[in-house]
Formats: structure tokens, sequence, C-alpha cells
């Protein structure tokens, strides 16, 4: 398999942790969707990552159906997420929150970086909805007191969780305050200190032509 987009995407990201964990080989190409938007355009017209290549030539788009695809081929057994009924509603609940405060997260970054002059109101827009969803999942993560989320094994949802909050306290530091959520900063640093989460990082870097 064939995975595309740079490690500093948390979406890219948790799908190669993901990977990982699931002991999944695959080839990596690290290609920006601005520098390098044409080489993914042959794989994905949309330029976006992730993008996984399967063996077949069977091209998968977004970091929600990968992971879906990776979970069919683990099995019900291994896969990092209930396979129905309520618990996994739960699950994808917190992995839609965590993946929308990145994209909030990403939508800021972006708009300071390209723009000469920031919009004031599309940026505190950003803010509040990356603060709330922080509120949210601070108060989710607050409420249970096993190694992760949803018991004792690794779910997508941690995963998405701790790779988001990376991607927040990268753009802006604080957009996510450790004493202010202290059930998601113990959460970030015990999934950080794993060795996927070690092996797979990137600092983020500002978009090149």
């Amino acid at each position: 398999m064939l995975l595309i987009g740079p490690y500093d995407s948390p979406f890219v990201r948790r799908v190669a942790i993901a990977m990982r964990l699931y002991g999944i080989g695959f080839e990596h190409k690290p290609w920006s969707t601005f520098r390098d938007a044409e080489k993914i355009a042959a794989y994905n017209p949309l330029r976006r990552v992730p993008t996984l290549v399967l063996d077949s030539g069977e091209v998968l788009i977004e970091s929600g159906i990968i992971l879906d695809y990776l979970d069919e081929v683990v099995g019900e057994a291994r896969a990092m997420i209930a396979p129905r009924g309520e618990a996994r509603r739960h699950q994808q609940r917190l992995c839609s929150l965590a993946t929308g405060l990145g994209d909030k997260a990403v939508s800021l970054f972006f708009e300071r970086v390209l723009r000469d002059e920031p919009s004031r109101l599309w940026v505190e827009r950003c803010e509040m909805q990356i603060s709330d969803a922080l509120a949210v999942l601070e108060k989710e993560r607050a409420a249970v007191k096993t190694p992760y989320l949803f018991g004792g094994r690794i779910g997508h949802s941690d995963i998405a969780v701790a790779c988001m909050l990376r991607l927040a306290g990268e753009v802006q530091a604080n957009l996510f305050d450790a004493a202010r959520y202290p059930a998601l900063a113990a959460h970030a640093a015990h999934c950080e200190a794993l060795p996927p989460f070690k092996e797979i990082a990137q600092p983020l870097t500002p978009p090149k032509g």
C-alpha cells in the first residue's frame, strides 16, 4: 500500500499510526498538497491527503474512510473501534469532534499563513469552535479513568484526539492550554510516549510554493 501525505497533517498521521499498530506495511510518500499537488492529483483529483493507494490500484481518500477499510482488513476482533451499536456511535462522535477540531486548526493555520490580513471574524469563529470542542472532549476524557477513552486498549478516538491536540498546540499554543484541559493533556502525553507516535511525527511547517 502507498500512503500519501506528510506527517505534519494529523489526518495522515492518525492513519499511519493506526497502520503501524495494526502491523500493516505501507510505503510512504510525504507529498505536500501545495508543493506536490500535481503528484497527488494523479491519485486524488481533490489533491488532498491522506490518500491511500491499495495494492490493487484502488484509491481511498479521507482518513475516516481509510480507517474503516483498515478495520475491515484486520477484522472485528482487532479493530480499534466497536463494530456496531451505541458504543460505536459514541466512539465515532469523539472522532468527529476531534477531527472537526483539527479541521478548524488547519483553517486557522492557513488563514494566518496565507493572508496578509487574516479575517478577524474567521479567526474568532475558528477559535470558538476549537475551544468548545476541547471543552467537550475534556469532559469526556475526565469522566473515564481507564488508560484510554474506552478501556485498556487504544482506539481510533484516542489516536484522533492525540493527533489533533498536537496540531492545535502547534498552530497556537494558547488554543490547547494543559492547565485548562488537564485530562486531555495527560491523554496526549500518554499517547505521544508510545513508539508509533514517536516514530510517526513531523513538526508543522508552513506551505511553500
